[in-house]
């Protein structure tokens, strides 16, 4: 499964489903909104995106992680639109036979999905400033 959403996730449901029977191992990330960045206080933030070309973006890394490792279910999720502190931002989970597997296509498929997938973050600075943020958490030069 494999969406973009402005609702919130539920990462249980997410998690409940790449559990199967054919799996020893699931691995779960949450990416969540934190208050400080480099020293600097964040009230929110905003996710926007160019869903149709994410989603496709998004297929090719689960299809780049099956080719790598052993995966039985692959559930990806990210949100779009104003968050608060604490809100999660993306899931990830992933299931495999054996539990190395799964750390490593799991940890495959966030960082592959900060680098090439268009979605965009914006901090909103407690200053109130805002900046757009490279995926990789670094500025954006103007």
């Amino acid at each position: 499964m494999i969406s973009l959403t402005h609702d919130p996730i539920d990462y249980h449901a997410l998690t409940e489903s790449v559990r199967s029977t054919q799996s020893g191992a699931v691995v779960l990330f949450l990416g969540t909104v934190r208050e400080m960045t480099h020293g600097r206080r964040t009230l929110a933030l905003n996710y926007e995106g160019y869903p149709e070309m994410a989603e496709v973006k998004l297929a090719e890394l689960e299809t780049a992680a099956r080719a790598r490792w052993p995966v039985d279910r692959v559930a990806i999720v990210h949100r779009l639109g104003r968050l608060e502190l604490g809100d999660i931002s993306v899931a990830v989970a992933v299931s495999c036979p054996h539990r190395k597997a799964a750390f490593e296509a799991g940890q495959f498929l966030i960082d592959e999905l900060k680098v090439s997938v268009p979605i965009w973050k914006q901090e909103n600075w407690s200053d109130g400033t805002t900046e757009w943020v490279h995926p990789s958490g670094k500025p954006q030069e103007s």
